[in-house]
């Protein structure tokens, strides 16, 4: 290997990490699979942060923590629980780290739920009803996409999961919830939350 090629590969190797939040091994087998491609590297750790989580999903959480975020002079407030499987991760700086920044998320972004699946039957038809009343008239299958489109898109809004990380708007928070969980091996849940407002509902 010359030094001009080793000197790309610790960039891309260093790029990858920083993209990606991996570790450097899992990096440089990336970087070699993908034959130095950092885009498809990129994929490939993803892929597999996926599937690691995916295992660890059905594992049981007792430990965690509550965070506390106060913002803007004491006027904005979150109460946040993360739970994850041993006292030891709980206590470890990547894990608090990410609290801290779901916390500031809650606080910036004002998701209503943590997922599409912790919204009420009864809500969730009020939206569909909403957006059902805009497509009127329309052929069936176009109104049934149309519909799935303005769902989704109300997910982004009000479910933290489904929303842009305002660290990083090429991910949402659940591509950083699955970062966390392959990096750190164990199961995490961003189990729920409470924002206060001076002045709001």
């Amino acid at each position: 290997m010359t030094t001009k090629e080793m000197k790309l590969n610790t960039a891309g190797l260093t790029k990858l990490r920083e993209l990606t939040g991996a570790g450097m091994m899992d990096c440089k087998a990336a970087l070699v699979e993908a034959k130095g491609d950092i885009k498809a590297a990129q994929d490939i750790i993803r892929k597999k942060g996926l599937d690691i989580a995916k295992k660890k999903s059905t594992r049981e959480v007792r430990e965690g923590q509550i965070v506390s975020y106060i913002h803007a002079g004491g006027k904005l407030g979150v109460l946040l629980e993360v739970d994850c499987e041993t006292d030891f991760v709980a206590k470890n700086a990547d894990f608090q780290a990410f609290c801290r920044d779901i916390a500031m998320q809650i606080a910036a972004a004002h998701p209503l739920f943590v997922s599409a699946e912790n919204i009420p039957a009864d809500v969730l038809e009020k939206e569909k009803s909403i957006f059902l009343d805009q497509v009127q008239g329309k052929p069936e299958a176009v109104q049934q996409k149309i519909l799935e489109g303005k769902l989704a898109k109300r997910y982004e809004e009000i479910c933290l999961l489904n929303q842009k990380f305002i660290k990083d708007d090429s991910k949402t928070v659940q591509n950083i919830l699955t970062e966390i969980i392959a990096r750190i091996g164990e199961n995490i849940i961003i189990k729920r939350f409470v924002r206060f407002e001076v002045g709001g509902h």
